[in-house]
């Protein structure tokens, strides 16, 4: 397809701050696009949803990064900083079947959507803390003060760390999800502090689960997903120790980002669509949750937390979208351009917290769909309701073009979100 003159330029702080004009330039007119990354890796970006639902399905495109034909520097480039020097390749993210059906089924037998809904209560307790530290101030920056330590809590919880621990945690991930706005170096070395300290909780509660000195809160065997993880590799097929660490922490990487920044993007959505943004105050009022349920889904869709699946790489040369693309080469999947597809959704640029027809690939398609995607609607639904219910008058305190999203080639959030406030007035007052 012959490109225009108007190619707009991708990767600037513009494009960060808005994307998705040059998405809808790129489904027209080059809709499988060969770019050079920021890292100088060249990569396809597949922009059209017919085509990238099929992309995400295709058993020829590879997790595996082995499978880039690139150099061993460039190979370095395409994955989660960090990751390889700190021996955490082995996850879901990074592999095929047969070895990504056999560690999907254990950890789903860990992973259930039972211990998610369970989780129900203890992320309305975290959701009200953090509320809780804010809400008598009148303002907040909602990223900072909520949405970031919100899933990182719950997702430590979750895995079973230790309320002592949790702190670091925080810190980790905080270095982690800077995308180079902190000291050099410091992502990689949060990665190996966060990986020693899986491994050594790991080896810890599997000692606590052969001596029988562990328990759950209810006095059984212990319940969080660490241990869920261990007894599932305990029957007849296994989790080697680096398995088990390598998808807690991945569980841990995918499951907070992504959760940070759909809550973060979504209230976002929310403070500058007024009417969406009473419609959904009304229902919640009424006590009804459809609505809700509905506009999780739209804003995942409208504007997500995940802009880009993660790395495939071509095992064999291959047709994609009526493009040719050679073996080796790396093909990332545009979600928030096959997200806002004409071809597929009606009016995709406008918000519609009601919308139907809504199949949309913010958690991804096919053998690879987000295996923590039921964990943040969890949070992100109670979020939203606690927050619009609890701060009614939450507007934005600070002009929609001069908020700031975070660098990076994956995720897509903002860095702050600061909004103003009725404060609430402190109870026994």
């Amino acid at each position: 397809m012959t490109e225009s003159a108007a190619m707009p330029e991708l990767f600037t702080w513009e494009f960060a701050t808005d994307p998705y004009p040059a998405y809808a330039w790129l489904r027209e007119h080059s809709p499988v696009h060969r770019t050079t990354l920021p890292s100088g890796v060249e990569a396809w970006l597949v922009t059209r949803y017919a085509d990238a639902r099929e992309a995400l399905a295709d058993a020829r495109l590879s997790k595996n990064p082995v499978h880039h034909a690139g150099s061993p520097g460039a190979r370095g480039k395409t994955g989660i900083p960090g990751e390889r020097s700190a021996d955490l390749m082995t996850h879901l993210l990074n592999i095929d079947p047969p070895d990504h059906t056999r560690l999907r089924r254990l950890v789903s037998t860990a992973f259930t959507p039972r211990r998610v809904a369970r989780f129900g209560p203890r992320v309305q307790q975290l959701t009200d803390r953090f509320v809780d530290g804010f809400a008598v101030r009148g303002e907040a920056d909602l990223i900072h003060d909520f949405a970031f330590p919100l899933p990182i809590y719950a997702i430590c919880d979750l895995l079973g760390v230790p309320a002592e621990d949790q702190d670091d945690f925080r810190d980790w991930a905080g270095m982690m999800i800077r995308h180079g706005g902190g000291p050099r170096g410091g992502v990689a070395r949060s990665v190996k502090r966060m990986r020693a300290y899986l491994v050594e909780l790991i080896h810890r509660k599997r000692a606590e689960l052969t001596a029988g000195t562990g328990s759950g809160a209810d006095g059984g065997p212990p319940d969080d997903l660490i241990s869920g993880l261990i007894r599932a590799s305990d029957h007849g097929e296994h989790l080697t120790e680096n398995e088990a660490a390598a998808m807690a922490f991945i569980l841990l990487f995918a499951g907070f980002e992504t959760t940070v920044n759909l809550i973060g993007n979504g209230m976002h959505t929310l403070l500058t669509h007024p009417g969406p943004r009473a419609e959904l105050q009304a229902s919640l009022a009424r006590g009804e949750s459809a609505l809700l349920e509905s506009a999780v889904e739209e804003l995942l869709r409208h504007d997500g937390p995940v802009e880009l699946a993660t790395w495939r790489y071509a095992t064999t040369a291959l047709t994609v979208g009526g493009q040719p693309v050679a073996a080796g080469d790396p093909v990332l999947v545009v979600l928030a351009a096959a997200d806002r597809d004409p071809a597929r959704f009606s009016a995709p640029d406008a918000v519609n917290l009601a919308r139907a027809d809504n199949p949309h690939l913010g958690y991804g398609h096919g053998i690879h769909y987000c295996l923590g995607a039921p964990l943040a609607r969890l949070e992100a639904r109670t979020a939203l309701a606690t927050l619009l219910t609890r701060l009614p008058d939450l507007r934005l305190a600070a002009d929609p073009g001069d908020l700031r999203w975070r660098g990076g080639l994956i995720m897509r959030g903002l860095r702050t979100l600061p909004v103003a406030f009725t404060p609430e007035v402190p109870q026994g007052k």
